[in-house]
């Protein structure tokens, strides 16, 4: 069979290769996007979305539960779980047929199989249907082949009792009895939503804290949230085992530390503890790319150390976030078609789906600290904004980390409701290197849940109005 030439493959069809092939077809480049399971990767099909979907059908669930606050008296609510995986799984199937029609509506084309680069411009694909192609880009190779759940050697995945973050998107039943092994963003998103639905849950986290990284009052918030509801949370802890009992249930041997242990019956396990990116096994080494620990280094336009080989997306580094990927593919896009292009953005926001949300971009007020900035800190309360009143969604706050000398916005970080939905002005402010007299003297809507942003500079400014300054 002839080989088929391109001016660009893109080796996975996730938020980061689809927008990748998109850009290249608009940018009138023949492209070919190979892709080994879905079109939408793990984003569109049982990460990101499916996930918030979930997440949210538990929120409006629990709301509604506790509707009578509001004079709301609803009697006899209960979940359909059947009928919940079919709306979810139509949501996916909608929004992947969209992505199979925006690709070849840019004239990309696209082939489904398993490919391995055998040389600096050739690829030999193990089609889905059972054949072999090769096939050449002439330009660039484009590395989008995102990253996999990582599995504990003595937690292996069985698909029904002890399963990873892609099978908890689709149960058929609400466990009775929930471990979640890793308190971070995943294990705590999706611990959450079947708590919301009824679960008893306990969260093993081998850290100090719940969410590493994220800043700590934020965070302190939601495992208050989790607290109150009954989760059990095990801090500084490892679960090290287990054994089935006779009932079908299952006896998790939980590590304490100080030589205390903790066995905690449950009839699901949840491992949570992160993602590794794929970046091994795909030929790379042999032509002398450069892969770290499944990472594939690039620079600032997404060039790994081979000039045509391009990486993009969770293989190529932290944060492994679908709108990084996405912004990343665009950039590489442009490079390849010959425009000038660069990863230079400010900041990347951050969106946890937990209850109450959180989302942040920019520093930390203890990383702004480590970098030896003196710091000015703005907070304003949903507890005192109308419209979270309004909405029986009072608990967080806003919080915007300032320069004390400049002004100039470090940092923005929101715990609470449609946080994520508020995160992009953080954003924006980062990026076009805003003061907190921008944000504090721009005048914001009334009554609604964005002028706590406003309240919050003016916070940091020690001009507030609606609560008082330091």
């Amino acid at each position: 069979m002839a080989t088929k030439t391109y001016d660009a493959v893109v080796i996975g069809g996730g938020p980061g290769g689809y927008v990748c092939g998109i850009r290249l077809g608009q940018l009138k480049q023949k492209v070919l996007v190979i892709e080994k399971e879905e079109l939408g990767g793990v984003c569109l099909n049982w990460g990101c979305v499916p996930s918030k979907a979930l997440i949210s059908s538990s929120h409006q669930f629990h709301k509604i539960q506790h509707a009578d606050v509001m004079g709301l008296i609803v009697d006899g609510v209960k979940v359909d779980v059947n009928k919940l995986q079919e709306w979810k799984d139509g949501i996916v199937k909608k929004l992947t047929g969209g992505v199979r029609g925006l690709l070849r509506g840019n004239g990309a084309e696209v082939m489904y199989g398993d490919a391995k680069i055998t040389g600096p411009n050739t690829i030999e694909v193990k089609t889905r249907e059972g054949g072999t192609e090769t096939v050449t880009a002439t330009k660039a190779i484009v590395v989008a082949t995102g990253s996999t759940t990582i599995e504990i050697p003595t937690f292996k995945f069985d698909g029904k009792q002890i399963i990873g973050a892609k099978d908890a998107v689709s149960l058929k039943e609400i466990p009775k009895r929930l471990l979640v092994i890793g308190g971070g963003i995943i294990g705590l998103e999706l611990g959450g939503v079947y708590q919301r639905f009824g679960s008893e849950l306990t969260v093993v986290e081998a850290t100090p804290t719940l969410m590493p990284g994220v800043d700590a009052d934020c965070t302190a918030v939601v495992e208050k949230t989790f607290v109150k509801r009954g989760a059990k949370i095990l801090k500084n802890a490892k679960a090290v085992g287990y054994e089935k009992n006779k009932d079908g249930s299952i006896a998790v041997k939980v590590d304490l530390g100080e030589g205390k242990f903790d066995t905690v019956v449950v009839d699901v396990v949840l491992v949570a503890v992160g993602m590794r990116p794929n970046g091994a096994n795909l030929g790379l080494e042999a032509i002398g790319v450069k892969v770290e620990r499944g990472f594939v280094p690039t620079d600032n336009v997404g060039r790994t150390n081979v000039p045509n080989i391009f990486a993009i997306g969770d293989v190529s580094g932290i944060p492994m976030l679908a709108h990084k990927a996405s912004k990343e593919g665009e950039v590489v896009a442009e490079i390849i078609a010959g425009h000038k292009a660069a990863k230079d953005w400010v900041g990347i926001p951050g969106a946890i789906f937990t209850d109450p949300e959180i989302a942040t971009v920019g520093l930390t007020e203890a990383q702004a600290k480590e970098k030896g900035i003196e710091v000015t800190v703005g907070k304003f309360p949903f507890s005192a904004l109308g419209r979270a009143m309004a909405v029986a969604e009072t608990d967080g706050f806003f919080k915007i980390v300032a320069d004390k000398k400049t002004h100039e916005v470090l940092g923005v970080h929101i715990v609470g409701a449609s946080a994520t939905d508020l995160i992009s002005e953080g954003s924006l402010a980062l990026e076009m290197h805003a003061f907190l007299e921008d944000m504090g003297l721009t005048i914001h809507p009334h009554p609604t849940l964005g002028e706590g942003m406003m309240e919050a500079a003016l916070h940091g400014l020690g001009q507030a109005v609606h609560i008082l300054n330091r």
